[in-house]
């Protein structure tokens, strides 16, 4: 009996097949994520079992009347499972916000801090902290926040005058880095004490200590509302990876979208970095991971990207919290030392297959 040869897959059925493959990717990292989240709030100085933090979190969500010591219940919902929720919520944003760079300026060296925001919310956080300009009204995370906005507006004010253009907003984004972290030092070296000091670099650093419930949903809403609006805008991403000139022949209003885009950026990174300091790397390294395992197309680069930034940064928020015990090491400097060699390895692997 002859056999009949299936008949080639077309289009339409490649491209389902690409979104189940996409769909259960994501499910997968975020069965992985939820995981992580347990498994990390069970670490620390306190032993406190994944089936403890099972039953504290019924307690809390479902009004489940478990049996649980309130020291326990005390270290998982006040300062464990928040600060492991909002480092999620660092990793996936900042990783989005990488992506979305990476994308818009065509530069695969891009991250969230191109845009100066960075150095701004430091400046800002600093001006609070050291200076005490309003800070009964802002608050060293309102500072943070302002200083972001102020050097996002530099930016776009920089490159309008440059000419437009991406790579004018990245010389644009060099130069604010730079103004900004001039002054902040200039701050921190001519009016904080030694406390002062310690505790301002600290932040700069990156810092996750002291996080609650507000920073969690905070954080969480405005990146899952960055994330739809990404999926949503996936094809003009797409475009924008091809060129200016590839964007409009599709129909795209190029400055608009990009500006738009960079505002949505520069307003995720400025709320992220308000709460946890400046997080270096993650925006980097995680979108070019994301790609070796999805590919290119942001329909599915944008999700992965944003779970393994969450898983990403999860576990190196708990091996700084561990390893380093009783003083955890700011999360920032975790990042970056895990980071670099990651992304050196990443890019040793792109020499390779091209």
């Amino acid at each position: 009996m002859s056999s009949i040869a299936a008949p080639p897959a077309t289009g339409p059925t490649l491209r389902a097949r690409a979104a189940v493959t996409g769909t259960t990717l994501t499910l997968a990292g975020l069965t992985v994520l939820a995981l992580s989240i347990g498994v990390a709030v069970t670490l620390g100085p306190a032993d406190v079992s994944l089936v403890n933090v099972r039953d504290i979190v019924l307690n809390h969500l479902a009004g489940a009347q478990i049996p649980v010591r309130p020291s326990e219940d005390a270290i998982v919902w006040q300062e464990r499972l928040p600060r492991a929720l909002v480092a999620a919520a660092c990793g996936a944003g900042l990783g989005l916000c990488g992506t979305i760079m990476q994308s818009l300026l065509r530069n695969p060296l891009a991250d969230p801090y191109v845009l100066g925001v960075s150095s701004g919310a430091s400046t800002g956080a600093v001006l609070v902290g050291v200076l005490g300009l309003g800070g009964a009204a802002l608050g060293l995370s309102g500072g943070a926040f302002l200083g972001a906005l102020i050097a996002f507006a530099l930016v776009l004010t920089l490159a309008r005058m440059a000419g437009g253009g991406h790579d004018r907003v990245v010389l644009a984004g060099v130069a604010s880095t730079q103004l900004f972290s001039a002054v902040t030092s200039l701050i921190v070296f001519a009016f904080a004490d030694s406390d002062g000091t310690r505790g301002i670099m600290f932040w700069l650093l990156g810092s996750l200590e002291g996080v609650r419930w507000p920073d969690v949903m905070l954080c969480t809403a405005v990146v899952l509302t960055g994330t739809l609006i990404c999926l949503r805008c996936a094809h003009m991403l797409d475009a924008f990876a091809f060129g200016d000139e590839v964007a409009a022949s599709l129909g795209l209003s190029v400055r608009r979208v990009r500006l738009g885009l960079l505002l949505l950026t520069a307003l995720m990174t400025a709320t992220l970095v308000s709460v946890a300091g400046a997080i270096g790397f993650v925006g980097l390294v995680l979108p070019h991971a994301a790609r070796l395992l999805v590919g290119t197309r942001h329909v599915r680069l944008v999700p992965t990207t944003a779970v393994l930034g969450a898983i990403f940064m999860v576990w190196v928020d708990a091996g700084s919290r561990i390893v380093f015990a009783p003083t955890p090491l700011p999360v920032g400097v975790g990042t970056a030392l895990v980071g670099v060699p990651v992304f050196i390895v990443l890019l040793a692997r792109r020499r390779r297959a091209a």
